[in-house]
């Protein structure tokens, strides 16, 4: 077992420090019940560039991917202490609106969720929630969702067919469009591509591509290789701890540290 040091952690190159600051995320640690998962975790992630989160099995990436949309909070004995800020927000302000921060911060998961409903009722699940009730209106956003991640052609003649009956890789970006048809600003990515083949695969990093200039996104992934193809910026974690966050292409080339450089090597993990 490597032993976990605590390094001086790298967060922003002084080229970034003109970059517009999206999420500010300050000693944020996550409990389970008595057990910590997350170890005062602090960073500065840029607004509209692609963010990944890399680390073995078990060192807290999708645990902190969940704090920035509160979905810890479903789960029995969890706590969260520290600060985040999205765009300027706390969003554990008093009076905080869960479904209007989860409507800002969208999320997608590792396994594609459709509703079992029409792919059109899906993509227009969310903003009918919000009170768009205009179908006119409803089938211009829902063409232009499925649009936006290459779905409409596939499905344009079978938009009251069931979303279930798509396949995998279909599915999962039914599920993106389903997030961005509420006008997000952040993209949460835990492991969106993880259960796909690989030509599946390659339309949602090619998809990410697309969209990093107009969101911000946060992506956990295994996949050191596809960290370093559709993100501008890597964080590193190991056992709950920030150990590195910077510059994609520096953390893979030249790393700060020495843990850093162990994992992306392959001398663990």
């Amino acid at each position: 077992m490597l032993e976990m040091t605590k390094p001086e952690v790298t967060r922003r190159s002084d080229a970034d420090e003109t970059m517009e600051t999206a999420l500010d995320v300050q000693g944020v640690e996550v409990w389970y019940g008595p057990s910590r998962a997350v170890h005062g975790v602090s960073m500065q992630l840029p607004a509209r560039r692609v963010t990944a989160f890399i680390g073995p099995s078990g060192c807290g990436k999708s645990t902190l991917l969940r704090c920035f949309n509160r979905m810890n909070e479903l789960i029995p004995d969890c706590r969260v202490t520290g600060g985040i800020h999205i765009h300027g927000r706390d969003i554990h302000a008093p009076g905080t609106a869960l479904e209007e921060l989860r409507r800002e911060v969208g999320m997608v998961f590792q396994k594609s969720n459709p509703f079992s409903k029409t792919i059109y009722d899906n993509v227009a699940y969310g903003p009918r929630v919000h009170g768009n009730k205009d179908r006119h209106a409803l089938d211009g956003l829902v063409e232009s969702c499925l649009k936006r991640v290459a779905l409409w052609d596939e499905v344009k003649d079978r938009l009251k067919s069931s979303a279930l009956d798509l396949s995998g890789g279909q599915q999962q970006r039914l599920c993106i469009a389903r997030a961005l048809a509420v006008d997000p600003r952040v993209l949460l990515m835990d492991e969106p591509a993880s259960a796909l083949d690989p030509r599946s695969t390659g339309r949602i990093e090619d998809l990410i591509t697309e969209l990093r200039d107009q969101y911000t996104i946060v992506i956990v992934t295994h996949n050191m290789q596809q960290a370093a193809r559709v993100s501008d910026f890597t964080a590193f974690l190991y056992e709950g701890h920030l150990v590195e966050f910077n510059e994609t292409q520096r953390l893979f080339t030249k790393p700060d540290h020495e843990q850093t450089n162990d994992y992306i090597t392959g001398r663990f993990g």
